[in-house]
């Protein structure tokens, strides 16, 4: 079963051109179909259609690799689609209590 963690905390982090961007974590999560650890977070900015842009990476959890992983096959596409559905319902469920 994968391991969630809704933070909510802030991370600074650097773009392209290395400018620092603040940004709010929405959940860490360990993945045991995987076995890759997730960061999934928001900037703030926005998609055509008003929503809010977010983005997903693998990360070291020891920290000794403080580079963010892009996510490269479906397969973690997927799992982290399922983990943000979760999360989804879980957030519905709990305003309908």
């Amino acid at each position: 079963m994968d391991d969630l963690k809704n933070n909510n905390s802030v991370i600074i982090l650097k773009n392209e051109k290395g400018e620092e961007i603040e940004a709010e974590v929405i959940c860490t999560f360990d993945s045991d179909q995987t076995k890759k650890s997730y960061l999934v977070f928001t900037d703030y900015t926005t998609d055509e259609s008003g929503a809010w842009k977010t983005y997903a990476y693998s990360y070291d959890p020891s920290g000794s690799n403080k580079n963010l992983i892009p996510i490269t096959t479906e397969e973690e596409w997927n799992t982290i689609d399922a983990i943000l559905n979760k999360l989804i319902e879980s957030k519905e469920e709990k305003n309908d209590a």
